[in-house]
């Protein structure tokens, strides 16, 4: 007896998960789950046209410090605000915004100046000025990498982003 509730059970959810998987793809983009400032998914509509940015680095922000110093990109936060904000102008050449972006890959250097230590708490900071926030409420997936270098030795940030145009 036991064997058939259970065999009855598991027909049941198998065809239930099925019929969900068969649901097809949203008609909008759909962010879920996550905690804190990122999604755990997110659902493309099909036929959706996107935008994919290669890796941006950091502008320079202290043009009189030496090229290879940290004094010249900044620490993490502000390396990360300036890559951010370059991201944020490559979308809008497309006629898309922060809103619009579903993905992020960041790529975290240790910060010589904080113990050889990836700064995420800077990184994080730089994040919430562009996400999750009262301008604007989108939570995309994101990956945060930590590397031993990037191509220049003094950038501590690189960030890839991935965005949807919203339907018409």
């Amino acid at each position: 007896m036991f064997a058939r509730v259970f065999s009855a059970i598991a027909l049941l959810t198998t065809v239930s998960m099925s019929a969900e998987a068969q649901s097809g793809p949203p008609s909008k983009v759909t962010f879920t789950g996550g905690r804190g400032n990122i999604s755990n998914t997110v659902a493309i509509p099909a036929n959706a046209a996107v935008v994919w940015t290669s890796g941006t680095v950091p502008s320079v922000a202290d043009t009189s410090a030496p090229a290879d110093s940290r004094a010249r990109y900044g620490d993490t936060k502000t390396q990360a605000v300036s890559v951010l904000k370059a991201i944020e102008a490559r979308l809008k050449e497309h006629g898309l915004g922060m809103k619009d972006v579903v993905y992020l890959r960041a790529y975290l250097v240790p910060d010589k100046e904080k113990g050889g230590t990836i700064d995420t708490m800077g990184w994080n900071e730089a994040y919430g000025q562009f996400f999750n926030n009262a301008t604007n409420p989108v939570k995309p997936a994101r990956s945060t990498v930590g590397v031993l270098a990037l191509v220049n030795a003094a950038w501590l940030v690189e960030v890839e982003a991935f965005a949807v145009f919203p339907p018409q």
